[in-house]
């Protein structure tokens, strides 16, 4: 595809979907949240594909919404913000439930919108002089659509406060409180980055792929009957699948197994 706001590639089975507005700070506008949702479901359904790291060209990792669209939204009726709104939801729960795994490869600062895409992802690595903001109560807006992503990164008792006061935090408290997994130097980030990929392709593809659902299913359900019945079918069925078998068969006979043979 001729993308207009993004750059991707793949190579050795690792795409890079890098955010490329970087005179507008990476904000998000209807074009760069359409190419991203198809960006993401294209990737997630590519059998080449292991993993996807998420990046951002430019001094900033996403400065949220931008300004001149900004400036449009505020001519819309009732309805026509709800669509608008729609298809920010749509490419957010695209990436979240895209079924390889995605990294966040944050080069800069992240506000608004842009928390939501890293919360979206699977996996957080920072340089250590990026700040986060959830800006939106300064607008007389809140962070709604993003919220089921944030909340879910950094937890209600943290999303409390950031929700409701808009204050700046740093890429240490942003590891505090859970919501990206490591911080490093901008020296060392390509390194970070590349030592999750080399874990997460080292695995097997649909352990991982299933591995990934089974977080979003349970997290957060009560433990029940149903809730054992049906962790117990997962693991019958990824025991009795070809993969499966082939990741046993392998540790036994101390070898290497079939997918890391591609």
């Amino acid at each position: 595809m001729n993308w207009q706001t993004l750059d991707v590639s793949v190579e050795s089975g690792v795409a890079t979907v890098t955010l490329n507005r970087p005179d507008v700070r990476n904000a998000f506008n209807e074009t760069s949240i359409a190419e991203l949702t198809q960006a993401f479901r294209n990737l997630g359904v590519d059998g080449s594909v292991r993993a996807i790291v998420l990046a951002a060209s430019g001094l900033a990792f996403c400065a949220g919404a931008d300004l001149n669209w900004m400036k449009k939204m505020a001519g819309y009726t009732h309805e026509e913000n709800r669509a608008d709104a729609m298809q920010l939801a749509h490419m957010l729960h695209t990436i979240y439930t895209c079924p390889k795994p995605v990294i966040a490869r944050i080069q800069g600062d992240c506000y608004a919108g842009g928390m939501g895409l890293v919360a979206a992802c699977d996996v957080a690595v920072a340089i250590e002089t990026t700040h986060f903001c959830l800006s939106e109560v300064k607008l007389g807006l809140i962070p709604a659509t993003i919220s089921p992503y944030v909340i879910k990164a950094m937890g209600e008792n943290a999303a409390r406060r950031y929700f409701l006061t808009a204050e700046r935090f740093s890429a240490q408290e942003a590891h505090r409180i859970g919501f990206v997994h490591s911080v490093v130097s901008a020296d060392a980030l390509d390194t970070a980055v590349a030592d999750v990929v080399k874990a997460l392709v080292s695995n097997s593809p649909h352990a991982v792929k299933e591995a990934k659902r089974l977080v979003r299913d349970i997290a957060g359900v009560p433990l029940s009957q149903e809730l054992i019945v049906d962790t117990a079918r997962r693991i019958a069925d990824i025991r009795s699948s070809e993969e499966g078998r082939e990741g046993v068969r392998s540790f036994l006979e101390k070898r290497k197994p079939g997918w890391l043979d591609d």
